[in-house]
């Protein structure tokens, strides 16, 4: 027996955490009856549970993938608005879902599986997996900025904060820094850009963890190799 929402995830239908708004949203049956509780315990071997009665199954392979996210794509897998997929450009026809999202003017590295027990360790901020980013900014942070942006900025009530912010170089009239994060919500470098007065021009995500972005090109990918998950699972 296990969690519901564990059990979505594991079939590579959608990280845990979506698999409970998923499960919240009257979507998933068990056995033909609605269920509305993430924790409600499944026996794979027996029941069967569907999504918008589609019968979902367990993978029988994980599988794993660095993309290199262009500007101008979107990290969901759809979009009411028509715009371009990340997703669309991975040439594998079974179900990935992105791990490590990026809104839709960044770019960098995102992870697709359909492990969705990895999402979940990567994403929550329980386990504390590194994200590092490049960032321009509009003119140069002063020592004032860097501790506000490491002791924590308050967003939308939450503080949000830096692990590491280092100086990396000039772009004409603007910087370069790479910022370090446990966090992972939306536009959130952005938004501390915009309470400190220092307009973010450009993002780029260079590594999650210890998964390098590396010398991949832009809207290319590659199949991340068993030594690389593996420090995931052993925490």
């Amino acid at each position: 027996m296990e969690r519901l929402s564990k059990f979505i995830s594991r079939c590579g239908i959608a990280s845990r955490r979506k698999s409970e708004e998923i499960i919240l949203s009257g979507m998933v049956k068990v056995n033909n009856d609605i269920v509305l509780e993430p924790q409600y315990s499944v026996d794979y071997t027996k029941d069967i549970v569907t999504i918008d009665n589609n019968v979902i199954k367990q993978n029988e392979k994980n599988i794993y993938i660095a993309l290199y996210k262009p500007v101008g794509y979107i990290s969901d897998l759809k979009d009411v608005r028509g715009r371009k997929l990340a997703r669309e450009l991975i040439n594998f026809e079974g179900k990935l879902f992105p791990v490590g999202r990026l809104d839709y003017n960044s770019e960098g590295l995102i992870i697709f599986t359909n492990d969705g027990e990895l999402g979940n360790m990567i994403m929550h901020p329980r386990y504390g997996v590194e994200k590092e980013y490049l960032v321009k900014l509009k003119g140069v942070l002063n020592d004032d900025d860097i501790l506000s942006i490491k002791k924590g900025i308050t967003i939308e009530g939450v503080p949000a904060r830096a692990i590491n912010i280092t100086y990396v170089g000039p772009a004409f009239n603007n910087n370069w820094y790479s910022i370090i994060l446990h966090e992972g919500r939306n536009r959130i470098i952005r938004k501390i850009g915009d309470i400190i007065g220092h307009r973010i021009l450009k993002i780029k995500r260079v590594r999650i963890g210890h998964i390098m972005l590396g010398n991949l090109s832009s809207g290319s990918y590659r199949f991340l190799k068993e030594r690389e998950i593996m420090p995931f699972k052993v925490r």
